[in-house]
């Protein structure tokens, strides 16, 4: 199928539905300039000084890191923080905001993604669940009971040549021990889920709703790949739930799995304005 088609296609179930699912993996930051870290390849490309000491992502984004050297676990930490806190997010997140606020059952946000692009970009705090966490949030390294808060307080230096943490690193109030960033990492058994669990909750009121409602649902799923597939399997869930459509948007990984569902294979800007400019086109005039 064309590229038009798709994005023709794209737009009919995004003007039938009721309620829109935005599911959101790594990809979706690209195009704001955010690395995918997509394998080690990846990965090493982003943190050259880890590529030279051979560190995979799997053990520098490990509590363990923390544990024997605080410097570096906060170097590679403290640098994804002070990025996420200047990257802009893309034209597409506006897109998506107009769809949502378009949707007659309301819109949510289900993301693996820790960088807090979408509230950045205008979405409500209650729209969002962060199943992984936030790196914008801290806890206890050691499970004090301390609970979790805000990072706002921490602006960290980094060494970037030597990924290593220059200034005081961040300080539970309660113990006085190490803090660390409230996402799951690899490995990770003191990871604290109240905040995540808690916008659970409101997530799964809003599908109970929904499936009370025989609400047509819209899943746009975006850089969501298949080697971490949380977000896939979100989709699969909820598709149990209510009546769904998918239109999955992967640049690499764009199959899916039913005839009335989308696939995309085009990375998450360019296919959101394609499908944006279909919606908008003369055959969907009654739409949106």
């Amino acid at each position: 199928m064309e590229q038009q088609d798709l994005y023709q296609s794209a737009a009919e179930l995004i003007s039938e539905a009721d309620a829109l699912l935005i599911g959101a993996g790594a990809g979706m930051g690209v195009d704001s300039g955010l690395p995918d870290f997509r394998g080690n390849e990846g990965f090493w490309k982003a943190y050259p000084f880890l590529a030279k000491a051979r560190i995979a992502f799997t053990e520098v984004a490990n509590p363990h890191v923390l544990e024997r050297d605080p410097a570096l676990g906060w170097g590679f930490y403290g640098h994804r923080l002070a990025l996420y806190r200047r990257t802009v997010p893309h034209e597409g997140f506006q897109i998506l905001r107009q769809w949502a606020g378009k949707m007659p059952l309301g819109a949510r946000i289900f993301t693996s993604n820790v960088d807090g692009q979408f509230q950045k970009a205008g979405f409500s705090e209650s729209q969002i669940h962060e199943c992984h966490g936030s790196l914008h949030y801290l806890q206890c390294m050691h499970g004090c009971g301390a609970g979790v808060w805000s990072a706002d307080s921490f602006i960290p230096e980094v060494d970037e040549a030597n990924c290593r943490l220059l200034n005081t690193m961040p300080v539970c109030p309660h113990c006085g021990e190490l803090a660390r960033p409230n996402v799951l990492m690899f490995e990770d058994l003191l990871w604290r889920p109240e905040r995540s669990e808690a916008q659970q909750r409101e997530e799964q009121a809003w599908i109970n709703h929904l499936a009370r409602a025989k609400a047509k649902v819209v899943v746009v799923e975006l850089g969501a790949g298949s080697a971490i597939p949380t977000v896939r399997h979100f989709s699969s869930y909820i598709s149990r739930e209510c009546y769904v459509r998918v239109i999955r948007i992967n640049l690499r990984e764009s199959e899916v799995s039913h005839h009335h569902d989308v696939g995309i294979p085009e990375g998450a800007l360019r296919a959101l304005r394609g499908i944006d400019a279909a919606l908008n086109g003369p055959s969907h005039d009654h739409a949106l």
